[in-house]
């Protein structure tokens, strides 16, 4: 039976401080849940800076209680358990989904006043399951674990992992694997499969509820703008090509860049088949079912403005009484994007390369650089780092007259900002990682976790990724990429 922490450690023990007010619209928008009670929780990782920044004191609850606190065996104190309506084009394809393995807890107000989702993702059942077991494994919920917290480190705007833990029961895919709970924090889980569901359903009415509590929590600048549901356009559309943005510039790739995993409020969301690229190639596809590229690195921006147009088709009745001038609104806003997109691009790129002034022949010089690396199969990450140093790189690669001849525009270009000869490179040591989740070395923690039970592995890879822009002897393991990855593929872990 679920009970309340306050029957185990006391909420006020524990810091949370619970509001529901996604629970308090209209009932349309979720359906009551309960998280399923599980044979034996066991914590297998628990992010204790992350918990600190919550303002939670799990330090002092038993391991045995915090394992039953974040398998949901224990419900914090004013809670109220619920899963979320929403649907989405999944590769193209519109369906009617919701959380179907995922309870949302509430939100509990951090020490800052920040307001943030606690959800537990593989808590059982829902009404939204269809015909699903509601579970998740161990595997693709650490997998989750260190890859939102390597983005957060980066710097990328993203959900958090606050803790997985096992659950002591079989879960059965392909063979039965070792059943998991990961609990996510997220400044929310609207997402443009949300208006979607509400769109779907002709519910005008409860589309603007949603509009205005989006506003009121995400974009409260807009509260009394005079054309606010436009402008809620305007701004989620900027803070997606801020994000793809940042994504593009170190090699991340999403894998499923379905209107369902595009949250509303900027933040990177759902870490199924992702990756981060090592040799560059535009055309780097990881995930096992993206068959055709869909969501590609070099698609990603193309996606992104695809998913803001079915964006802004659910708004159309709120943008204005005639369809005709509503779309008009809506197509000069989503006409904006790919400028918006390649300013934030371009600013980035110019940043990579320790440029700190403006020239029109960035772009070029930019691409050259691009069509070198995919030609020659340099290494994303690393060819920026080696940049970063205030020396020529070595290797056969750098020797190639084509990059030699590069390097020297390059240097030029340097020259042209009448900055110190420090300067340019210690802006690029700030924003080029010497450090990502390379996929052979999650794989190797995974396997360490899943097989042996050893999350040594794990631990040193975090710590590894806690620091990204430090170069540091212990690290140079992870910064070396595969001999080849080219077979390399990722799974969804449904």
């Amino acid at each position: 039976m679920v009970t309340s922490t306050s029957s185990v450690a006391g909420n006020n023990d524990v810091g949370w401080r619970f509001d529901n007010t996604y629970a308090r619209l209209p009932d349309v928008f979720f359906a009551l849940a309960n998280p399923a009670t599980v044979r034996a929780p066991r914590v297998s990782i628990l992010n204790d800076r992350l918990a600190d920044e919550l303002g939670l004191h799990v330090g002092a609850m038993s391991p045995d209680a915090v394992a039953a606190l974040f398998a949901g065996q224990h419900l914090p104190e004013g809670s109220r358990p619920i899963a979320q309506a929403y649907a989405g084009h999944q590769y193209g394809g519109f369906t009617m989904l919701g959380d179907g393995r995922a309870i949302l807890l509430g939100e509990h107000r951090t020490p800052s006043g920040r307001l943030v989702d606690i959800q537990l993702k593989g808590a059982g059942r829902t009404a939204f399951s269809r015909g699903g077991d509601g579970c998740a494994v161990l595997g693709p919920m650490l997998r989750e674990y260190v890859i939102s917290e390597a983005m957060s480190a980066i710097g990328i705007p993203t959900t958090r992992s606050l803790a997985v833990v096992t659950t002591g029961e079989p879960v059965y895919r392909a063979a039965a694997l070792r059943g998991a709970i990961l609990t996510r924090v997220a400044d929310s889980h609207i997402r443009v499969g949300t208006f979607e569901y509400l769109a779907a359903r002709q519910n005008h009415a409860d589309l603007r509820v949603l509009a205005d509590y989006t506003i009121d929590r995400h974009y409260s600048e807009l509260v009394d703008a005079p054309r606010k549901y436009l402008e809620l356009l305007r701004a989620v559309s900027d803070r997606q090509a801020s994000l793809i943005a940042r994504w593009q510039l170190v090699g991340f790739i999403h894998g499923v860049m379905n209107t369902d995993n595009m949250a509303i409020s900027g933040e990177t969301i759902d870490y199924g088949p992702c990756a981060f690229m090592n040799a560059y190639r535009s055309d780097t596809v990881f995930s096992s079912i993206d068959r055709n590229g869909r969501y590609s690195y070099g698609n990603q921006p193309v996606i992104a403005q695809w998913n803001l147009a079915r964006f802004a088709e659910t708004l159309l009745p709120l943008l204005d009484s005639e369809q005709a001038k509503a779309i008009a609104a809506a197509s000069e806003v989503l006409g904006e994007y790919p400028a918006v997109f390649e300013r934030y691009r371009l600013a980035g790129m110019r940043k990579k390369l320790g440029l700190q002034t403006n020239e029109s022949g960035d772009v070029e010089l930019i691409r050259s650089l691009l069509d070198w690396m995919q030609d020659s199969r340099a290494d994303f990450t690393n060819t920026f780092r080696d940049l970063s140093s205030k020396e020529l790189p070595t290797g056969d690669r750098y020797g190639a007259p084509d990059f030699q001849a590069w390097y020297s525009r390059w240097q030029d270009r340097l020259g042209r900002d009448g900055l110190t000869n420090s300067s340019p490179y210690a802006v690029m040591q700030a924003v080029n990682p010497a450090v990502i989740p390379r996929n052979h070395r999650v794989e190797e923690a995974l396997l360490a976790a899943e097989d042996h039970d050893d999350l040594s592995v794990l631990h040193r890879l975090l710590a590894a990724l806690a620091s990204p822009y430090e170069a540091r002897a212990e690290s140079a393991y992870y910064q070396e990429p595969p001999a080849d990855d080219g077979s390399y593929r990722t799974f969804c872990g449904t």
